[in-house]
């Protein structure tokens, strides 16, 4: 632990930072404050801050503000802010002050003095709160760069990483468009279906996900910036918010705009609970998908046994030869992390008293994770458990061709109940269903051949007169 300081100051009074630090006094009083978790806010969310920061001192410029240099010193150092270079200087913990203003003072106090330790002359120095902060509030700060850094990860990582699995999901589809299986409702036997339906129906759920994750990415692109302390922008040009939000834009190909009501985004966090429960739609999607790879997987020999997934490690420490399905497993402690994370964002979005919601700094660290580990693991279960996953033909079709529930094809010619009882004379007997329905139908093996091939079944429609039933 170092022992050299330095004394600094704010409206305080005098503390101790340590020598090497960038921070300032008002930093190290929420380090001092805040021994809670060890966790400090997400690497995008700094970079979020840095080009919030330098988007203000151009802004500042264009409004005539502040002079030119002056602002380009703020915007360099603002974006090593954002490129990561100085993560190790924003030491305060996600639980802090709920409005996240010690992280806002936080970049201020950094900025300033990568500014000042390069200025050549006094006039050329900023101030933290007078310059760096200039036009803003941590209260309209905080929630943009909530929205900023969720915005892009979103568009730069979840959103491709969906588009690959949809992707993987479609051409596994295609590959096995003909492979005809037994559908499982209940857990039970039910009609047949194909693995191109089944993956089929996975990448629809992955193109809804991308598609809600769009939609509710609209509202996050507008910016509360420019509404200071409470939304009414005091010591704001009125011009602020839309010139902050086209600096953005500018930045990060992201089309940001000024929110048309600024007190909305400053008092509440809808916005991000609405991301959050795409992001927890996305989640179900994810776990229904690991929990059926996982199913049509197990055995080899006393489960169902559909297809093996790629072997990546041992299974276990004690027996000898055994593989587990472990990417659709990560996936789903992913999704439960996920869904978690979103109660306590529901949690935090509800924390809006009057002017100000006051669980910022959770809510951004949940929102970012969320994005973040539905990215990462989205990835794995396309390239390590999708696109390697073999089928196990011979021991389909022993179960197809031994599956009672395809009498079900028979109902609109010989009705519900001869259906029920020759599907129960198949299964106690243990014959396959073609051989029992010869028996007991009086239909000719011809055409119960036809009416009972399980391919033409997996196409649906109607094969006779109505018939009657449930799942």
């Amino acid at each position: 632990m170092t022992t050299n300081y330095r004394i600094e100051r704010d409206s305080m009074g005098e503390l101790k930072v340590p020598a090497e630090a960038l921070w300032g006094a008002q930093t190290q009083r929420a380090v001092d404050n805040f021994p809670i978790s060890g966790l400090t806010m997400p690497r995008e969310f700094i970079r979020a801050l840095g080009l919030i920061k330098a988007a203000c001192a151009h802004a500042n410029v264009q409004l005539g503000h502040m002079p030119k240099a002056q602002a380009n010193a703020i915007a360099k150092a603002a974006a090593q802010v954002a490129s990561g270079a100085v993560d190790a200087q924003f030491p305060i913990d996600v639980f802090q002050t709920g409005s996240g203003t010690s992280s806002n003072m936080n970049a201020n106090e950094v900025i300033a003095t990568l500014v000042n330790r390069d200025a050549k002359a006094e006039k050329e120095k900023v101030n933290a709160n007078d310059h760096v902060n200039m036009g803003q509030s941590s209260n309209d700060v905080i929630p943009t760069a909530i929205q900023v850094s969720a915005n892009l990860g979103v568009h730069e990582r979840l959103i491709p990483a969906l588009k690959h699995l949809h992707a993987t999901l479609g051409k596994r589809a295609k590959e096995l468009a003909k492979v005809v299986k037994t559908g499982r409702t209940h857990l039970m036997d039910a009609m047949p279906v194909t693995f191109g339906q089944e993956l089929g129906a996975w990448a629809a759920q992955i193109a809804s996900a991308i598609a809600r994750l769009e939609d509710a990415s609209t509202r996050l692109r507008k910016l509360p910036q420019g509404g200071t302390a409470v939304g009414t922008g005091i010591n704001a040009d009125p011009k602020f918010g839309k010139a902050v939000a086209g600096e953005l834009s500018k930045a990060t190909g992201v089309k940001f705009e000024s929110a048309a009501n600024l007190f909305e985004g400053i008092c509440s966090q809808d916005a991000a609970v609405e991301l959050s429960g795409q992001l927890n739609t996305l989640a179900c999607s994810l776990m229904k998908i690991a929990n059926d790879l996982r199913w049509m997987n197990s055995g080899p020999l006393a489960g169902i046994g559909e297809i093996e997934l790629p072997a990546l490690q041992p299974g276990s420490s004690i027996m000898p030869g055994k593989v587990n399905p472990v990417i659709p497993e990560a996936t789903a402690m992913v999704c439960a992390q996920v869904m978690g994370n979103h109660v306590a964002i529901t949690v935090g979005g509800q924390a809006g008293n009057f002017q100000l919601n006051v669980m910022l700094p959770m809510v951004a660290h949940n929102l970012l994770q969320s994005i973040g580990l539905l990215a990462n693991v989205t990835r794995l279960l396309a390239d390590k458990a999708i696109a390697g996953f073999t089928v196990r033909v011979d021991h389909i079709n022993q179960a197809l061709n031994r599956n009672p529930i395809l009498v079900t094809a028979l109902n609109p010619v010989i009705g519900y109940a001869k259906g029920a009882a020759t599907a129960k004379q198949a299964y106690k007997e243990g014959r396959p269903i073609l051989e029992v329905a010869r028996e007991t139908t009086g239909l000719s093996e011809k055409e119960l051949k036809k009416l009972l091939d399980p391919a033409i079944l997996a196409k649906g429609g109607i094969h006779g007169a109505p018939g009657g039933g449930g799942g």
